[in-house]
């Protein structure tokens, strides 16, 4: 009878349903025989090849995003398909893009290996897919550890750079301590839930979301499954860079590689958020009324630590880390606000897209005014960037003032949509520690634009010592990508229907 049943689930898998993965999967693995079957003159064609690949996934699922498939399960309820992880799908892809095209930037600059590169950022964006997606507790660990494994390797890929390696380090470190904590969790949860026998005859385990959320529904006050779902959280927070579980940031977003750190910063948060809206709106729902001071508390703190951190912050790439463990407190307003709210869930993918843009804009930015040793990026290194590099400043304000909530740029539409969901859920007191987190950030956020576009006073003797700043005119490919950053994150601050209504926000 068993084996029957597994005929029967192979028989229903629909591998055409996950034709974007296994498109990345093989390009991935075409990448790395191009590179053998390749002469050497021909492997600069290979980045080519890789944002070629990711593009035809994502031209796929645009043209295919209303399907026929959608809101059912497969691979014997492995994974779900649904509208949210179509999003998903598309986020990480150009999250995926973007990196590719940052690494076109900044590799050429060092004797490293390039094809794996690319080779590994396709791998990644093909598990964060699959994650967001995931339906099943053994599915969502292998899904994030491959993605996980995959970013240990990317932080450190610069091996001859010291501070590089102490971030690979230190990334191995943590994140195995946050994996060994979820899949900690997972256990106890299984361990509650055990195994269900269903109407259908067939027998669930506490791997399968919906058997936890019906759990859950008829059992909130399990001491066993109550101590799982809060240390599966925990391993959620360590992804999003969410107090207390954000200390290793500001050094891995230094020692790693520029298109490194812009990918985590984007994607890996992404895919935090994705899993944590999934988690929380569908598998622990009924444990609503410890989820809500759990998140809120979360939030508040995560507010507060990053944007007090980030004050006396000089250095770019440790700037861009705390500013994001504030941009995750405001993110968790917007999850706590979706288990009373709805529409909330569409409020954080509308901010998540719009830190996409402003956090690759800038990135892009910085990949053109670092130098050989890419962990330097000093505020001082962007003196008179305005005057030597003028597009440069231009599309580092707006990234810097969309990321700082500045209106009319996205970020402020981002910000505003997050929290007036947060005022419909009447979350009213982390309503005031995320206008203090606003107000702060627009201190550090606007120093950086004074680096750019004003001269700062120095003696003499330290002007005539100070080398000059390393910087890199864009290509005509690097300013058309840059100025479609810019513009975009423009144009959502005047016109968000388009993308509020492809996200389900009426």
């Amino acid at each position: 009878m068993s084996l029957e049943l597994l005929k029967a689930a192979a028989d229903s898998n629909q591998w055409w349903a996950i034709t974007p993965e296994i498109i990345l999967a093989c390009g991935a693995l075409f990448l790395l025989v191009a590179e053998i079957i390749l002469s050497k003159d021909q492997h600069k064609y290979i980045p080519v090849m890789s944002v070629g690949i990711q593009a035809a996934a994502l031209l796929g699922i645009v043209l295919n995003f209303h399907t026929a498939w959608q809101d059912t399960n497969n691979f014997a309820g492995l994974l779900r398909h649904s509208a949210a992880g179509q999003i998903a799908r598309v986020f990480f892809l150009v999250s995926g893009l973007l990196t590719s095209f940052l690494a076109t930037v900044c590799l050429p600059r060092v004797r490293m290996p390039r094809v794996e590169f690319y080779h590994i950022v396709m791998v990644i964006t093909a598990a964060a897919m699959l994650l967001a997606q995931s339906n099943h507790f053994v599915m969502f660990f292998v899904a994030l550890e491959t993605l996980t494994i995959g970013l240990y390797i990317l932080v450190s890929y610069f091996r001859d750079n010291p501070l590089t390696l102490e971030a690979g380090l230190k990334y191995l470190v943590m994140g195995s301590l946050s994996s060994g904590i979820m899949l900690f969790g997972i256990v106890l949860i299984y361990g509650a839930v055990g195994a269900v026998q269903g109407f259908d005859g067939a027998v669930h385990t506490g791997f399968e979301f919906a058997t936890v959320a019906e759990f859950l529904k008829g059992h909130p006050d399990n001491f066993l499954a109550v101590v799982g779902v809060l240390l599966v959280l925990s391993g959620v927070a360590f992804k999003i860079g969410a107090f207390p579980f954000q200390i290793w940031i500001p050094d891995v977003y230094q020692g790693a590689p520029t298109p490194v750190t812009a990918f985590l910063a984007v994607a890996s948060k992404g895919a935090g958020f994705a899993v944590l809206l999934t988690l929380v709106n569908n598998v622990f729902f009924p444990l609503q009324s410890l989820l809500i001071p759990v998140l809120s508390a979360m939030a508040a703190v995560t507010i507060l630590y990053g944007n007090l951190s980030a004050l006396s912050q000089r250095n770019a790439k440790r700037l861009m880390g705390l500013s994001g463990v504030s941009h995750a407190g405001f993110l968790l307003i917007g999850v706590t606000a979706s288990l009373t709210v709805p529409w909330a869930a569409g409020a954080v993918w509308f901010y998540l897209f719009t830190y996409l843009l402003a956090s690759m804009a800038v990135f892009g930015v910085m990949a053109h005014v670092v130098g050989d040793n890419d962990a330097d990026q000093e505020l001082d290194t962007y003196d008179r960037l305005a005057k030597d590099k003028p597009f440069l400043a231009a599309v580092l304000a707006v990234g810097v003032g969309s990321l700082a909530g500045i209106p009319p740029l996205a970020g402020f539409m981002g910000k505003l949509l997050v929290f007036l969901a947060a005022f419909e859920a009447r979350l009213y007191w982390l309503l005031a520690f995320a206008v203090v987190g606003v107000v702060l950030s627009i201190y550090y956020y606007f120093g950086w634009i004074k680096a750019a576009f004003f001269e700062s006073w120095r003696p003499a003797l330290a002007a005539e010592e100070a080398p000059p700043a390393p910087r890199t005119a864009p290509t005509l490919v690097s300013a058309t990508v840059l100025a479609a950053l810019a513009l975009a994150t423009v144009a959502l601050g005047f016109f968000q229907e388009p993308l509020t209504r492809w996200l389900t926000l009426k």
